[in-house]
């Protein structure tokens, strides 16, 4: 029997979402409601591998929210789904054919799933949760706000302001969780499809080089130059790995474009 292989498309507003083999279309709102319908639907179907692209920080409470259900998601590096859709011949953009193309992309590729700790995973679980409570206040006091008198009205301002402050935070927390668990692919993988790179070198400048390597994102206008010219971060890279005795540094592994 096949492997059920789920690919999903996040915009900011949407998930659109292809379930291989059987081609199982759906679409779900991408807030607290449409996340919890999508874990439902998908905790039924036992999926193998759960592709979610990485675009840009839409995606981070979508995967939180998945891997605190304890399914098994990962992120992919939307370069590389854009050279298979191309290898593909797949020029039509849309959001459903995006999200075929990600489970595509998986089924072929198979990206090695690695489930968080136990700890990870309640963690996740708890800043998703703290999040969508927070939510359901902000809505709640937004609607108090309609049938509020003007004095009781900047109360209600005063509140939301500090509910929106949380939330914020909130965010940028789930956001480093999930960035920094193993379900986040991306950042090896964009190294990794650097001609020349291989992956001990890979994991050393992964290692080494935290605060040139692990906090950029594949959108950082660095990494674009650095995609652009493969042969000069290679040649960095050899000699970052090659060095006897001297920790690797962003300068001579040319880290700036």
């Amino acid at each position: 029997m096949d492997a059920i292989v789920v690919g999903i498309d996040v915009s900011k507003d949407r998930l659109d979402v292809h379930v291989r083999p059987a081609g199982t279309v759906l679409s779900h709102s991408r807030d607290a409601g449409g996340v919890e319908a999508l874990i439902g639907v998908l905790g039924g179907l036992a999926p193998q591998l759960i592709a979610v692209e990485a675009t840009g920080g839409f995606e981070t409470v979508v995967v939180a929210s998945l891997a605190a259900a304890g399914l098994p998601v990962v992120v992919v590096n939307p370069a590389q789904v854009r050279a298979f859709a191309t290898a593909l011949g797949r020029r039509a953009k849309t959001d459903p054919i995006d999200a075929q193309v990600i489970a595509h992309f998986a089924a072929a590729t198979r990206p090695q799933v690695r489930p968080l700790p136990d700890a990870a995973t309640q963690v996740l679980a708890d800043l998703v949760a703290r999040r969508r409570q927070i939510i359901q206040m902000i809505v709640a006091e937004g609607q108090r706000e309609k049938r509020a008198s003007p004095r009781a009205r900047k109360s209600i301002m005063r509140l939301l302001k500090t509910l929106r402050s949380e939330l914020s935070a909130l965010d940028a927390d789930i956001d480093e969780s999930v960035r920094g668990s193993p379900v986040w692919r991306e950042k090896e993988d964009l190294l990794a499809s650097v001609p020349g790179v291989g992956p001990v070198t890979v994991r050393t400048m992964l290692a080494e080089l935290p605060n040139s390597a692990a906090s950029i994102g594949a959108r950082s206008p660095r990494w674009r130059g650095l995609r652009h010219s493969p042969a000069s971060l290679a040649s960095g890279a050899a000699r970052a790995s090659s060095a006897a005795g001297a920790p690797a540094c962003a300068r001579s592994c040319s880290w700036a474009p």
